[in-house]
């Protein structure tokens, strides 16, 4: 059976085996969502962008911009980071260059797997089937918050590797993978009131940006897996 592995944040990256793997980046609130959001709604691709340097050099493109800094919104981009930014009259068959402040580092460290995909609640049904079909090990990489474990990805994580343990091709010996099935157990029977408790929502309500925790933790909205290659991001 092929192992499921959980790492928690990107500082912890370096200190797992992860070659040969099929990834997934985790950022719940908000980038992963987005990403999903913006396929949904027909965007082409995304470009993940780990710094604002790097960003810049895409703005003389014919690009979207797309990035924030804490919750904000960069002054030169076109839009910042909620899913609600992410309609079909603004992304429809457009390239966006991404850039968040935990996200797209996090898609760029998953990069460094075998495949690396893109997951959220609201494509995990998908996900889930893409990895199956995958026939490798799994490891499953959460954004976090500035290299530090955040509840929102580690509870997505366990849901993950509790739906691949169920279908029988999976198992695990990693005890993160085990802690966040824990963590999606005490979740489920109620996961928007147990989500409250992340820190992350109160963020988002400084920033008034709260009105979009509920969208990210909604199920199966989309069948869409946005895949990475050559540096950029694209709907199977």
């Amino acid at each position: 059976m092929h192992q499921i592995t959980v790492c928690f944040t990107p500082v912890q990256f370096p200190y797992y085996h992860y070659e040969g793997c099929n990834a997934v980046a985790i950022d719940i609130l908000r980038a992963t969502t987005s990403i999903c959001t913006a396929f949904l709604n027909g965007a082409k691709e995304v470009i993940p962008v780990s710094t604002i340097d790097e960003l810049k050099i895409h703005t003389d493109r014919e690009y979207m911009i797309a990035a924030e800094r804490d919750g904000i919104k960069l002054d030169f981009a076109d839009i910042g980071n909620s899913p609600y930014y992410f309609t079909r009259d603004m992304v429809e068959g457009r390239t966006i260059a991404y850039s968040t402040t935990n996200g797209t580092h996090t898609i760029n460290l998953a990069a460094k797997c075998h495949t690396a995909a893109v997951g959220a609640f609201i494509n995990i049904s998908a996900l889930c089937r893409w990895l199956e079909a995958g026939d490798r090990d799994v490891f499953l990489l959460c954004a976090g918050w500035k290299g530090r474990f955040n509840l929102e990805d580690s509870v997505f994580a366990g849901a993950v590797a509790q739906k691949l343990i169920d279908t029988g091709k999976f198992t695990t010996i990693c005890d993160s993978a085990l802690a966040a099935m824990d963590l999606w157990s005490l979740a489920k029977p109620d996961l928007s009131g147990y989500i409250k408790k992340a820190a992350q929502n109160e963020r988002l309500r400084k920033i008034n940006s709260a009105d979009v925790i509920p969208y990210c933790h909604e199920l199966d909205l989309t069948d869409i897996v946005p895949i990475y290659r050559d540096g950029v991001l694209k709907a199977l």
